[in-house]
């Protein structure tokens, strides 16, 4: 870390995290302003005031900064030596500073006779510098270790709490034991919550969000499945079932524990060079001149075979897989010519000509990559859509659960292998996914949701086994919905994610997650607050996290519609999506995400939120004026539009009502977000409607065009989980704020069981 002009950080030391790096900012850029002003000419008094004001400045941050770090070494007495150390240090490099600054050395440059003198001072006051910058990260390091092990601390109590729960064989042993366990899974989640959104590297982050949505989801999986298994302690599926939660949730734990004291795996980096886009990358950095033959043969060899999952699908149109086919071949091509020019460079006529040849062959080469991932992003995009449009409806878990509850091992065992093919299906449809993901970010997000899939698929079935062979029992029956439940909110996950992937190819990207700052010792004054969490009774948080699950599969659905209508350049489809992706970061902030960090900007958002549906509603009526007198679908569209504008001012009414106090700023919460999932609702009648008006109107002067007709919005996996108590707090997403509000009520319905109906 270093400023133009100013000294260099150099030190060796890896900043995983932002709080550390946002912490320093400050402090180099104080010290990059004494020592990095301009050597020539006089400084004014004003200047030299100036500086010596910054310079007091940072002794003073600097004696207030060493008292923490002292605070901090006493609560740990494993890091006190180093922390001893590296505080002493820093207080003796502040301390040099602010002498500098007082005395006014090293500062005035004027003076012809002074400029031995002034060259020394100066000297010292960059290697004082030095010294202080280094060992005030030191000291942030340290304590950044004492987050990491309160991290794996909490890890420990919740694996033991596991071991626990494996080995109990009565329901009251279980109900005191998931209580301790609900509440250190409480403490995990707020711990793993606050360093996912504090490291800096991406690629990071989304392993530790991926293994805490397995956590998250696995944890409601493992009380139904623990039940059954006490309920039906000669089940084998039983058993099984939960066996299978046990290991998921290890492993889980095991993968942030793994990002949180960065253990790097071998091999991690050539797990994901096999994807189609990595190797494109790499082909693509060796067109150069000279190109570099071992780059692109190796890049082309791996594009080569990994397009075979592409072309071998049977889901693969035969258009599609001849088009790639041909490119690939054309690709093969243009490098063997690319190649044969570099031998030329002796002869007499390599320049200018051969040069041209060179800069023709290297662009038609990037230009034939170009094409090739166009190609293959199209496939995947469009094979993903149409399978979740396919099956949105989830008809085959219904039939499912109605063949269990009915006793009907045949029919039971028939619909799981068609479960089972399409688990297959859709964890190939993943993998075609992470070769055009783009990023590694996204790369490891559709590996995480192909292997929910593949492992979800025999667990489900599992659990209607239990139940076929046990119909009457309500808890086998519980457990089945609980791991329905899971599936359905992966294929809202699986919705989100190809959202992401489309705005990635098309040069949009998402919200940026926030950062927490580090922990401090609460004994001293001088230190930060931070500030307190609002402690929601259960019925609150039911309420938060039904309606902010509402309003996430609302925006899966108004996605879906989106998607049908096409025409990305439509001012419509562009009003609709700012809208959808407004309420996106709300449904964000509700779980302890997104760029949103305070109430008072979830009210912004949804003033601004309204207004933007105050513009949707006259690009609509302005529509509708064009269209009416003749085509009577705008009838209705122009019925449906008359309502949004009265939405909007709900909105903006909600959202800017005065409150004070818990019970009231809760109820402003929760009507803002009433009033922004019915404003979604709103939009995804209006969008099929205005592409119904909108293919009637062009069919007047097309009278032998037959176009497919929609009779309402088509539902995707939206409309599976937004009614009754099959809405279950954090069954989707990953484990942060919301997810801890879920173990919470997580605890509450444990305790609260009555046991004597299962017995």
């Amino acid at each position: 870390m270093a400023s133009p002009g100013g000294p260099e950080l150099d030190l060796g030391l890896e900043i995983r995290t932002r709080s550390v790096e946002q912490t320093l900012i400050p402090l180099v850029t104080q010290i990059s302003t004494l020592v990095g002003h301009r050597e020539c000419g006089r400084s004014s008094d004003h200047m030299q005031q100036g500086l010596q004001r910054v310079g007091q400045a940072v002794a003073l941050a600097v004696d207030r900064f060493v008292t923490i770090g002292e605070a901090i070494a006493e609560e740990n007495p494993e890091l006190q030596p180093e922390m001893t150390l590296a505080c002493r240090e820093a207080h003796v490099s502040g301390e040099t500073i602010g002498r500098f600054a007082e005395s006014g050395h090293g500062f005035d440059d004027g003076s012809v006779e002074g400029c031995g003198a002034t060259s020394l001072d100066r000297g010292l006051l960059v290697r004082a510098s030095r010294l202080l910058l280094s060992a005030v990260t030191r000291v942030l390091l340290l304590a950044d270790r004492v987050v990491v092990k309160h991290v794996v601390s909490s890890r420990h109590k919740v694996l033991s709490s596991l071991a626990l729960l494996e080995s109990v064989d009565s329901f009251q042993e279980f109900v005191q034991v998931f209580s301790q366990f609900g509440n250190e899974m409480v403490e995990f989640a707020h711990l793993t919550g606050d360093r996912q959104n504090d490291l800096k590297d991406e690629k990071e982050r989304a392993k530790m969000a991926t293994a805490r949505a397995v956590v998250e989801k696995c944890t409601m999986m493992l009380l139904t499945a623990s039940k059954t298994c006490l309920r039906h302690p000669d089940c084998e599926s039983a058993q099984q079932n939960r066996d299978t939660v046990f290991s998921r949730m290890r492993q889980a734990m095991d993968q942030v524990t793994e990002v949180v004291v960065d253990a790097r795996i071998n091999g991690e980096v050539d797990a994901y060079s096999c994807c189609i886009y990595m190797a494109i990358n790499s082909f693509k950095d060796g067109l150069q001149v000279p190109p570099c033959p071992d780059t692109l043969r190796r890049a082309l060899q791996i594009i080569t075979e990994r397009v075979e999952d592409f072309t071998d699908s049977p889901y693969t149109s035969h258009e599609r897989r001849e088009r790639i086919l041909q490119l690939v071949a054309l690709a093969r091509q243009e490098l063997q010519l690319l190649l044969t020019l570099p031998q030329q460079r002796n002869s007499a006529n390599w320049a200018p000509e051969v040069r041209k040849k060179m800069d023709v062959a290297l662009a038609s080469s990037s230009q034939c990559m170009e094409e090739i991932m166009k190609e293959l992003l199209i496939t995947a995009t469009e094979q993903t859509s149409e399978l979740l449009a396919t099956h949105g409806e989830n008809g085959l878990l219904r039939r499912l659960k109605e063949s269990a509850i009915d006793g009907d091992l045949e029919a039971c065992s028939q619909i799981s292998s068609r479960l089972l093919e399409l688990r297959d299906q859709l964890v190939e449809t993943c993998q075609l996914l992470r070769h055009v993901a783009g990023t590694e970010p996204l790369d490891i997000t559709c590996a995480h949701a192909g292997n929910t899939f593949r492992v979800m698929g025999p667990q489900i079935t599992s659990a209607a086994q239990t139940l076929a062979s046990h119909p009457s029992s309500k808890i086998a029956c519980e457990n089945l919905e609980v791991f329905c439940e899971a599936w359905e909110a992966q294929l809202v996950d699986m919705h989100l994610l190809l959202k992401e992937i489309k705005d990635l190819s098309h040069g949009r990207k998402g919200d940026k997650r926030k950062y927490q700052s580090l922990p401090h010792s609460a004994k001293h004054k001088c230190s930060p607050k931070s500030e307190k969490p609002v402690n929601l009774d259960v019925e609150e948080q039911v309420k938060l996290s039904k309606l902010s699950l509402e309003l996430r599969l609302l925006m899966a659905d108004v996605h879906g519609e989106m998607e049908r209508l096409g025409n990305p350049e439509s001012v419509i489809l562009q009003l609709v999506e700012n809208i959808s992706n407004m309420a996106y970061s709300m449904y964000l902030f509700t779980r302890g995400q997104g760029l949103l960090k305070t109430i008072q900007e979830l009210f912004h958002q949804a003033e601004m939120l309204a207004e933007e549906g105050f513009h949707l509603s006259t690009a609509l009526q302005g529509l509708s004026m064009q269209e009416v007198g003749g085509v009577e679908e705008w009838v209705g569209l122009s019925a449906q539009t008359e309502h949004l504008p009265n939405a909007c001012q709900r909105l903006q009414l909600a959202a800017r009502i005065p409150a004070q106090g818990k019970v009231a700023t809760f109820a402003k919460v929760e009507s803002t977000i009433q009033e922004t999932k019915y404003t979604m609702l709103l939009l995804l009648h209006i969008i099929p409607l205005c592409c119904n008006a909108v293919r009637k109107g062009s069919q007047q002067n097309q009278p032998n065009e037959n176009p497919s007709q929609r009779q309402g919005p088509a539902r995707g996996p939206a409309g599976i989980a937004s009614n009754g108590p099959s809405s279950k707090v954090g069954s989707a997403g990953t484990l942060q704020l919301g997810e801890a509000c879920g173990m919470r009520m997580l605890q509450q319905k444990l305790l609260s069981l009555n046991m004597s109906e299962e017995k």
